[in-house]
C-alpha cells in the first residue's frame, strides 16, 4: 500500500509515517519500480503498536526497547514487564509533580475573590511577587 493509504488504515498523518521512519521506529518500506514506498500489513501492525504506546506516553525511546523485544524472538516477557514498571514510575513522579503544580494555581487562585482592576488584582501581584527557583527538576523520562 502506499504512504497515504497507510496513513489513512493508521489514522495518522503521512507525516508522522515518515518521522517513524526517521526514528527507525518503522523499517524501511520496499520500494515499487517507480520508487514509490510500498507498506505491507507488518507496518500498519507496528504504526497501531507504536500509537498505542505513544498514547500511553511512552517515549520513543521506550517504544524502541519494546519493539526490539518483539523483534528478538524472546519467549521470556520480563524485560517487558521492567520497562512497564519503570515508565509507571515515572508516570507516579509526573502526578506528584501535577499535584504539587494544583495546589500552586489553587492558593494563587485564592489570592482574588472579586472583581478589581487587574493592576490590583491578587493573582497578577501574587505572580510578580512569586519566588521561582530555576527551572524545576524534573525526575520523568520526559525531562
Amino acid at each position: 500500500m502506499k504512504i497515504g493509504e497507510l496513513a489513512l488504515a493508521a489514522q495518522c498523518t503521512v507525516e508522522t509515517i515518515r518521522y517513524y521512519e526517521k526514528e527507525a521506529l518503522l523499517p524501511e518500506p520496499a520500494r515499487t519500480s517507480g520508487n514509490y514506498r510500498d507498506y505491507s500489513d507488518l507496518h500498519l501492525e507496528r504504526l497501531s503498536f507504536i500509537r498505542n504506546c505513544r498514547a500511553l506516553d511512552m517515549t520513543h525511546q521506550e517504544i524502541k526497547a519494546l519493539l526490539a523485544l518483539m523483534d528478538s524472538g524472546d519467549d521470556n516477557c520480563a524485560s517487558v514487564n521492567t520497562l512497564l514498571d519503570a515508565h509507571i514510575e515515572h508516570v507516579s513522579v509526573r502526578i506528584a509533580e501535577l499535584l504539587k503544580l494544583e495546589l500552586q494555581l489553587k492558593t494563587l487562585r485564592q489570592q482574588c475573590q472579586s472583581e478589581q482592576s487587574v493592576q490590583e488584582c491578587g493573582i497578577v501581584q501574587g505572580l510578580n511577587n512569586m519566588e521561582v527557583s530555576n527551572a524545576p527538576e524534573r525526575h520523568t523520562h520526559l525531562g
